[in-house]
């Protein structure tokens, strides 16, 4: 009688093959689901609701004083103070904090808000029209949000 040896196991070959469809499965997750462009469209989600939150506390205050805008705001593209902070040269916007009326506090970038500015710009047009921006959008993304 003959003695039949089975051999029980992988072929080196068999191992590296189901480690190089493994390699390009993993490789395929990490594109499709890209964990980097996601935080930043998130940061991106938080900057559009930032923007349209300013705009609406300008307009609140607007209504509630017969149309006045905040005087503060000009014509150029200004950042917004973070309200506490030292507001030279920047855009002043306290009246909508004071006493939590129209906001409860200014909201800050989520990346580029820092003590004194926002991380936001406010300008209005010759007609009054506000426009509220994010300069710091990721991702080649514009954010700005008009009234």
């Amino acid at each position: 009688m003959k003695n039949i040896k089975s051999q029980k196991g992988f072929t080196l070959i068999e191992v590296l093959i189901v480690i190089a469809i493994l390699a390009i499965l993993a490789g395929i997750v990490v594109v499709a689901v890209n964990p980097l462009k996601q935080l930043a469209d998130a940061r991106n989600s938080q900057r559009r609701a930032d923007a349209t939150t300013i705009l609406n506390a300008v307009y609140q205050y607007t209504v509630d004083t017969s149309g006045t805008i905040p005087a503060t705001i000009t014509t150029t593209p200004t950042a917004v103070c973070a309200t506490g902070g030292t507001c030279t040269g920047i855009i002043d916007l306290s009246v909508l904090t004071t006493n939590e009326k129209y906001i409860t506090s200014m909201p800050k970038d989520p990346s580029s808000g820092t003590v004194n500015s926002t991380g936001y710009n406010i300008s209005k047009t010759a007609n009054g029209r506000i426009t509220v921006t994010a300069p710091s959008a990721e991702n080649s993304v514009t954010i700005s949000v008009t009234r």
